[in-house]
């Protein structure tokens, strides 16, 4: 197949499922970050994901301008205070990059559940939302914890170390057993605010599967059995 001729089945799949490119996306980038942990380039890598593939998600699953747009006033300037921070080595400007990109990973969840929730017809992509969505709660409040931890030192303990800030891995571990229910605990919130914000996702993983991961098992199972 020559590459004019791939290049179209790739738009194409892009095209018919969005958020199984964005959920490939997120967790490719999961797996190559423990290469670069605590190093310049894996900020820029995570921050070059939420440039291109987030804002393009929610292009996809909702074609409002608008929408759109308000995903794109997020990612440029945090991806832009990331990469300064990063080259000027000054630190302050970290935490707010990190408070815009939790800001639009969030809003990127909550555009893909509208999309989830738009109709009683489940597609392929639907399904693949679902996971899309879980990661994008998942990076919001990692970003979020790294906020706390900027504005609150001491906000965090773990098993290994435990004075020492949390590593970026560290709190999107601990993102992720929180959301996910497991709360395997190495990781622990120790100030008001990172409690305080643990408590909001674990909220927030509960009711996310029992309204959305739920409905869209039974409109599967019903269609079905139709």
């Amino acid at each position: 197949m020559q590459a004019p001729a791939r290049l179209r089945v790739w738009a194409v799949l892009a095209r018919r499922h969005p958020s199984a490119f964005l959920l490939a996306a997120q967790l490719l980038s999961l797996l190559l970050y423990p290469l670069m942990d605590e190093t310049p380039a894996g900020r820029m890598l995570f921050g070059a994901v939420a440039l291109v593939v987030v804002p393009l998600a929610v292009w996809v699953v909702n074609r409002s301008p608008f929408v759109t747009g308000v995903a794109w006033a997020l990612a440029i300037p945090a991806v832009a205070l990331t990469v300064l921070g990063v080259l000027t080595g000054e630190p302050a400007l970290l935490p707010v990059s990190a408070t815009l990109e939790a800001l639009l990973y969030f809003y990127a969840a909550g555009s893909l559940i509208s999309y989830m929730l738009h109709d009683h017809r489940v597609t392929a992509d639907e399904l693949f939302a679902a996971g899309a969505t879980f990661t994008l709660f998942a990076w919001g409040f990692a970003y979020a914890y790294f906020v706390c931890q900027a504005w609150y030192p001491g906000s965090f303990g773990g098993a290994v170390e435990p004075d020492r800030p949390r590593t970026w891995m560290e709190l999107l571990f601990m993102s992720f057993t929180v959301l996910s229910g497991v709360g395997i605990g190495d990781v622990i919130p120790l100030a008001a605010p990172a409690r305080v914000l643990v408590m909001l996702e674990m909220f927030t993983g509960v009711g996310y599967l029992a309204m959305v991961v739920s409905r869209l098992i039974s409109l599967t199972v019903l269609r079905g059995i139709r």
